[in-house]
């Protein structure tokens, strides 16, 4: 037993020796994309994620609003005066983001672009728009604008001035794209993460068996951690009201928009989700933020876990039973 023991321990240390880990950066889609590997081959590892890291520029071509060519672009440009054809993905992509509209009750929208503006929330001063000015960027806002014909796989926006975004979908999809490729290629262990904020932990490290160990940042002092997690198979996203904000006469308004009434939501600071799937803890972490801890609680699926933040220093961070 002891000769056994003793090569066992011998065996151990050479297959530690062997583990390599491999990690990578690219620019996609507005954010960074991440990818740690833990593997034997080298050569193979970097393969993997040059696979993994073509599909999400693969996917920067598809939902870039910002890149004249690509189909987000032409939607945007085209569906307010004819329906447009889509690519299947596409087409599948936006009746999902309208069912997640549904389901949330509008707290979702990818047609929140004109509220955003009217914020100074895209490209230009930041700033409290006039009642007015809001009226005005709601009349364009609202999913029921989008419409969507299964058969002829087209999209139509049925106003004028309708547009449509996809920075409260993109990363999270575009995560588990790169996922589903890795997998593909053989990989069992995996980190893939989008600016830090849209993360998937794909099996375990090598030296974790309960999976990538992940630290939610204080919303009040980020010197501090709220919680530790471990991603097995799972994914985590977290929506803060710090992550663009201003302030005017001494309140402070976030970039976290209610699409229903036009204004900044300020019931949270802080709400990381975690989730199988990295589009739905993306997604999801908007109208929970929104919505509130009691309604949250009564909607999030019991296998999901939401750790909520109030939007005051005195109110901990507590996970949502």
């Amino acid at each position: 037993m002891r000769l056994s023991l003793a090569l066992l321990a011998a065996l151990l240390l050479v297959n530690s020796a062997e583990v390599q880990r491999v990690e990578r950066t690219t620019d996609a889609m507005g954010a960074t994309f991440s990818v740690v590997l833990y593997g034997s081959d080298q050569a193979a590892m970097n393969q993997e994620i040059d696979d993994a890291f073509d599909e999400v520029h693969r996917l920067d071509e598809l939902l870039s609003n910002y890149k004249l060519a690509s189909e987000w672009s032409r939607i945007n440009r085209e569906a307010a005066t004819h329906a447009v054809v889509v690519s299947p993905e596409l087409f599948q992509l936006l009746s999902d983001c309208i069912e997640y509209s549904r389901a949330s009750e509008g707290t979702f929208d990818l047609t929140v672009g004109p509220l955003m503006r009217a914020w100074g929330f895209f490209g230009g001063e930041r700033r409290v728009p006039s009642p007015d000015q809001i009226r005005d960027a709601l009349a364009l806002v609202g999913y029921q604008h989008i419409q969507l014909n299964a058969l002829e796989r087209t999209v139509y926006f049925d106003r004028p001035g309708a547009e449509i975004d996809p920075g409260g979908v993109g990363k999270g999809y575009a995560v588990d794209r790169m996922v589903a490729i890795l997998r593909a290629r053989g990989s069992r262990n995996a980190l893939v993460a989008a600016s830090g904020s849209s993360i998937f932990g794909l099996g375990n490290p090598p030296d974790e068996t309960r999976g990538w160990p992940i630290s939610i940042a204080d919303p009040w002092d980020h010197r501090y951690n709220a919680a530790q997690v471990f991603l097995k198979d799972m994914s985590l996203s977290t929506s803060g009201s710090y992550e663009k904000s201003f302030r005017v006469g001494g309140h402070r308004y976030s970039h976290i928009m209610d699409p229903r009434r036009g204004v900044p939501a300020e019931g949270a600071v802080q709400v990381t989700v975690l989730a199988p799937r990295t589009i739905d803890s993306e997604i999801w972490a908007k109208p929970y933020f929104i919505q509130g801890r009691d309604w949250t609680a009564a909607h999030k699926p019991k296998s999901w876990k939401v750790l909520y933040c109030e939007n005051t220093a005195a109110n901990a961070c507590s996970w949502v039973e």
